[in-house]
């Protein structure tokens, strides 16, 4: 195998395992607080990472999408099951539900550009660099990602939430299809250019400010 390539394993799966695992988790964590423990029942509510990664998703189908040169990176995490119905008021608590996940996600992207402006002070180590750095990009890339208005990602279940009863039933009904629709978006180069890139630089500006000169 390549050094670059084990190099860049080595560097990222940390970091993303973390921000993935902490994502699921904190849906779970919020889901149990608002009154539904369906999560918790099933030992979801963890921060065990073998509880949330799914191999296919989160291992293979990035991988291969990264050697195959493609444009985007697409994987997912196994969803944390919640039954909305069961949450103390469902349509106010699914707002913060979903909120959860891009939220861990932000706070460790803050935490890794702490991290990475320590070790620019004070440590000489690539290794260390290329892996605070993954941190950062990649909880952004998975908190803007899940953000879009689209279910059944959080995005989508945030604006069902604040929605009208009406529209957001309409919105909720493209769920079972949403992921799809995701997918067009991607490949269409619709998702890139008018969501994920222009997102994703401006948090990553706003992180910069926070580093240490």
């Amino acid at each position: 195998m390549d050094s670059d390539l084990i190099f860049t394993i080595l560097t990222v799966a940390p970091p993303l395992i973390l921000a993935i695992t902490l994502h699921e988790a904190a849906h779970g964590y919020a889901a149990k607080y608002f009154g539904d423990y369906t999560a918790y029942s099933l030992g979801r509510v963890t921060l065990n990472p073998l509880k949330h990664v799914d191999p296919i998703g989160t291992f293979l189908i990035p991988l291969v999408l990264k050697l195959s040169g493609s444009p985007f990176l697409f994987g997912y995490a196994k969803p944390v099951p919640v039954n909305f119905s069961a949450l103390n008021h469902p349509k106010r608590d699914m707002i913060w539900v979903a909120l959860a996940g891009p939220a861990s996600n932000f706070i460790q992207a803050f935490i890794w550009t702490l991290i990475f402006s320590v070790l620019r002070m004070s440590v000489d180590s690539p290794f260390l660099f290329a892996m605070a750095k993954a941190g950062i990009y990649w909880n952004v890339v998975l908190a803007v990602f899940n953000l879009l208005p689209i279910p059944p990602l959080d995005g989508g279940r945030i604006l069902v939430g604040l929605l009208p009863y009406q529209q957001a039933r309409l919105l909720a009904k493209l769920e079972p299809y949403g992921i799809f629709i995701v997918i067009g978006l991607m490949l269409a180069g619709i998702l890139g250019g008018l969501w994920l890139e222009p997102l994703i630089k401006l948090s990553l500006q706003f992180l910069n400010l926070f580093l240490f000169n």
